[in-house]
């Protein structure tokens, strides 16, 4: 994997940049849809082709469980196992293993923690996991870390950040595949010095790209933006960043203003199947009787599939009526939309006119 630095903002941190991996370019800042099972929820590997997807993402955690990664190596890779030919990004699992399973005890070599599928107890290691994200074969994997919760306290915070950097440096020791970038986790918490802390700690191992771990965990925005903003000044020129869980319009470009390059949500996709569709005037509530005899797209002038060929109402019926459709529809609009305002996003800074954008898109409704 190779970054690119193309371009920078003048009158914030954004910037224009390109990600070269073997399954193809990048262009960056980029949003990355999650397939957290091996699959974008209600999406084909050519819906999201055609909605322009340039990376999706993968956990590890989740297809260690189902159907387990030996599976998936014997498949050929994750590319192969299921038949997506663009670039892949594999979470290391540790926000799941910390947040969703069981966890019986934290030790210096690993988690042991329960399956949230059977109950069975298992243990991760750095190296364990290193395996695992090998054997997946995606273009990008990242370190096994540990995020500490919010709120949580400085002691609590400073002995999470310093395991997470002992075991970014196990990951990177024991990671040996070629064709696979290894990205670091940068920890913390919601303390300014200690992000500054694990900031250099983990840029001294390396890395070829770094992921921002420990936001979007429940604190307020502001906080996140803060933390985003003491990061910035100390972070490689030189090699890509990426804001780890977050995607809503409004920290998408909040974001890319303090110098982000990638981001993942699920939050386009669930909300899509609870019938909430986004647009540059603000989100639809597509379940709502305002829309029964609504015979317009979900948004004019967008190009998704779903807008070009249906209506507000249609859609409405599909939801009252619990057809899978719905889903479908309301997913490949969401996607759009946030792919389509990433490219603008990327417009704008080359065209040195983010914060015009910014006011736009805020004025308009797009970022509530």
């Amino acid at each position: 994997m190779r970054y690119e630095l193309l371009k920078t903002c003048g009158k914030t941190d954004a910037r224009l940049g390109r990600i070269y991996t073997e399954h193809g370019i990048i262009d960056t800042p980029c949003f990355m849809p999650v397939g957290t099972q091996a699959t974008v929820k209600a999406m084909t590997p050519r819906d999201l082709v055609e909605v322009k997807a340039p990376i999706i993402l993968g956990n590890t955690y989740h297809l260690y469980l189902r159907p387990g990664h030996n599976i998936v190596r014997e498949a050929g890779g994750l590319h192969r196992f299921m038949g997506w030919d663009r670039p892949i990004l594999t979470d290391s699992g540790g926000f799941q293993v910390f947040s969703l399973a069981g966890i019986n005890k934290i030790k210096e070599d690993g988690v042991e923690f329960h399956s949230h599928i059977d109950g069975r107890r298992l243990f991760f290691t750095p190296e364990m996991v290193m395996d695992i994200e090998q054997a997946l074969g995606a273009d990008i994997a990242m370190a096994f870390d540990e995020c500490a919760p919010y709120p949580s306290d400085r002691a609590y915070t400073i002995e999470a950040m310093k395991r997470t950097h002992r075991w970014a440096k196990r990951c990177k020791d024991s990671h040996n595949r070629e064709n696979q970038a290894l990205f670091g986790i940068i920890q913390g918490g919601m303390y300014r010095d200690l992000r500054v802390e694990s900031a250099k700690a983990i840029i001294d191992l390396d890395f070829p790209g770094y992921g921002i771990g420990g936001l979007s965990v429940g604190e307020p925005k502001p906080i996140m933006y803060e933390m985003l903003e003491t990061l910035a000044p100390h972070m490689p020129v030189n090699k890509p960043r990426y804001l780890m869980g977050v995607g809503s319009p409004d920290c998408l470009i909040e974001g890319v203003m303090r110098g982000i390059d990638m981001f993942d949500c699920v939050l386009q996709t669930r909300t899509a199947r609870n019938g909430l569709a986004f647009t540059r005037n603000g989100k639809l509530t597509l379940r709502n009787a305002g829309f029964e005899r609504d015979y317009s797209p979900i948004e004019e002038g967008c190009d998704c599939y779903a807008c070009a060929n249906f209506t507000r109402a249609y859609i409405r019926h599909l939801i009252k009526a619990k057809e899978i459709l719905a889903a479908q529809l309301i997913t490949m609009h969401n996607l759009r939309f946030t792919l389509k305002l990433m490219e603008d996003i990327r417009s704008a800074i080359l065209e040195d006119k983010l914060l015009d954008l910014y006011h736009e898109l805020l004025e308009s409704g797009a970022l509530n």
